[in-house]
């Protein structure tokens, strides 16, 4: 057992300070599989050494699915290592041979937790969705299902199951991108917008929005040319605004 602080100070620079220097990186396998359990921020952090030792060195983890949607909480959309997370669970979903019930537990739990996103992170998910959508066209039947939101008493998918199988989310209809539709941001409701249409065959490149922040997003409309807005008013008349006002025969606005 390590101390939390630890834990984060090795895992931040595992992947790039420490097992591209050893000789037998398999040896990192159970310390990264058990910090890979602990959950939270230590649980992202260890993604990126069992990334490398997945794809490089042959490292089964049969269960690894189950977990990285286990860490799909309320969460992830404010914590410090988000854009490491999604570049990472980006890579992850990227075969096309992954099952369809698996993507669309996915794609129903980033949505749904979407609800409750800030604008920044929005702006990045939403794009992220779509490629997901692109990559596995099975999935597509959220968006187009028959009658949509409108025909469903309630929602079939499983917030609370663990089991990304177990979910029902092939048989639910992605109706929290349509209410993000009518969000406050303009540019959250124009990208969600765009599920809408038919997606163009090129994937969205995600890579700049990975870091956005609120500072960024605020700094872009100041920065916008205000526009001229020609208003009409009706002159002021007594002290409330009436022509005939009572006590406009008393009071004088001078």
């Amino acid at each position: 057992q390590l101390p939390t602080g630890l834990y984060k100070k090795v895992l931040v620079i595992l992947h790039d300070s420490v097992l591209p220097y050893m000789n037998e990186p398999t040896l990192m396998m159970d310390f990264l599989t058990v910090a890979y359990g602990i959950g939270g921020a230590i649980s992202l952090l260890a993604l990126n050494g069992l990334f490398i030792l997945i794809h490089q060195h042959n490292l089964e983890y049969p269960d690894f699915y189950k977990k990285l949607y286990s860490l799909l909480d309320p969460s992830i959309y404010h914590v410090k290592y988000r854009a490491r997370f999604f570049h990472l669970t980006d890579l992850f979903l990227s075969s096309s041979h992954l099952p369809a019930y698996l993507v669309a537990a996915f794609i129903k739990r980033l949505a749904r937790l979407a609800l409750t996103a800030p604008p920044e992170a929005l702006l990045m998910i939403i794009p992220f969705i779509c490629n997901l959508f692109r990559r596995h066209p099975a999935c597509r039947l959220l968006v187009h299902r028959p009658g949509g939101p409108a025909d469903m008493s309630e929602d079939p998918y499983v917030m609370e199951e663990e089991e990304p199988s177990q979910s029902r989310a092939l048989e639910s209809s992605l109706w929290e991108i349509q209410s993000l539709q009518n969000h406050y941001h303009p540019d959250v409701a124009k990208a969600a917008a765009v599920l809408n249409q038919s997606l163009s065959e090129m994937e969205d490149d995600i890579s700049g929005l990975l870091e956005l922040s609120a500072y960024e997003l605020f700094d872009k409309e100041v920065k916008k040319k205000a526009v001229d807005v020609p208003l009409e008013f009706e002159q002021v008349r007594g002290l409330f605004g009436k022509k005939n006002d009572i006590f406009a025969e008393h009071f004088s606005l001078d």
